[in-house]
């Protein structure tokens, strides 16, 4: 059985394993929600193609979502209001980065070329 994150020496958080139970342990019951829906989307989508990658890949999207939410609390649906604003006013908020600025800032930090 599967437990969530611990935290560290340090006392700061380690993300959870990529196993349901871990990382729905790390989650607020209002994001365990939108887990929980996207766990049964991935699942039915995985038993009709018989092909677990739904599955694994949402286990991985969610580790992180859960580190976040477990390092920055309510970065989760922050995450969703940015995107809201952006999808309706076509701008990012103050303060915000474009993609490719991410982008070259990754390729700077690890020194490789962009996909």
């Amino acid at each position: 059985m599967a437990s969530p994150a611990a935290p560290s020496e340090q006392n700061h958080p380690v993300p959870p394993p990529a196993e349901p139970r871990a990382i729905r342990a790390c989650l607020t019951p209002d994001v365990a929600v939108e887990f929980d829906r996207e766990w049964d989307i991935a699942l039915d989508q995985a038993k009709r193609d018989k092909d677990l990658a739904p599955v694994q890949d949402l286990l991985v999207k969610w580790r992180h979502l859960a580190y976040a939410e477990l390092t920055e609390p309510g970065s989760y649906f922050r995450v969703l209001a940015t995107a809201e604003h952006t999808l309706a006013t076509g701008q990012a908020p103050p303060g915000s980065v474009s993609g490719d600025v991410v982008e070259g800032l990754l390729v700077d930090l690890l020194g490789n070329a962009p996909h």
